[in-house]
């Protein structure tokens, strides 16, 4: 959800240059995001032993998570005007708190129970375990895919659409990806246990 930054980064400078070193910026936070969050588990594989353990962790997190963003809907003051030259860092704290990153530990650690019947989940999850520079590659695609999806918005609104579609057109869906983050850590402990 960065790319209305991107749009009034490119509104408070005038130059279209700023919007796409704003999608750019909010790139590399995203990619960080992702890398502090799949590098560590990526390490903690060779710990087999202790996968129930980290299994249960990470559904915890997911549920402590989404229960915070549930009952706290305000997003930090700091992070509300964002001047251009921090979009990265707030494109990493945004990703880190909406668990960009934590959708894909449920693969990597072979949480989900979706393998024998879904032959993307399952080639994704021998991948990612079997490789750190697959999980790179992972990560890298994310966020290209996020950066592509979000820019396209960015561009159409402030190239067509304009500032008034946004005022008009807003809609917030922080509850239904607090809930989200709950219900899948609720499932994996489910199946976990």
């Amino acid at each position: 959800m960065g790319w209305p930054l991107a749009v009034s980064a490119a509104l408070m400078d005038r130059t279209r240059g700023s919007l796409y070193r704003a999608l750019l910026a909010l790139a590399v936070g995203h990619l960080l995001a992702m890398v502090a969050v799949l590098f560590p588990f990526s390490v903690l594989l060779f710990l087999a032993e202790w996968q129930r353990a980290i299994q249960t962790g990470a559904a915890v997190l997911l549920i402590g998570l989404g229960t915070y963003l549930i009952f706290n809907r305000r997003h930090p003051r700091f992070l509300a005007r964002v001047p251009p030259s921090r979009l990265a860092l707030w494109s990493f704290l945004a990703a880190m708190a909406h668990g960009a990153g934590l959708m894909l530990v449920p693969i990597y650690l072979g949480i989900c129970r979706t393998v024998e019947t879904d032959a993307g989940h399952a080639a994704a999850s021998d991948l990612m375990a079997g490789n750190v520079g697959i999980a790179s590659l992972v990560a890298v695609v994310h966020t290209l895919a996020m950066t592509l999806s979000g820019g396209l918005f960015a561009v159409g609104v402030y190239h067509w659409l304009g500032l008034r579609f946004l005022t008009k057109s807003w809609f917030n869906l922080d509850l239904v990806w607090a809930s989200s983050l709950v219900l899948v850590g609720v499932i994996s402990l489910l199946v976990i246990h």
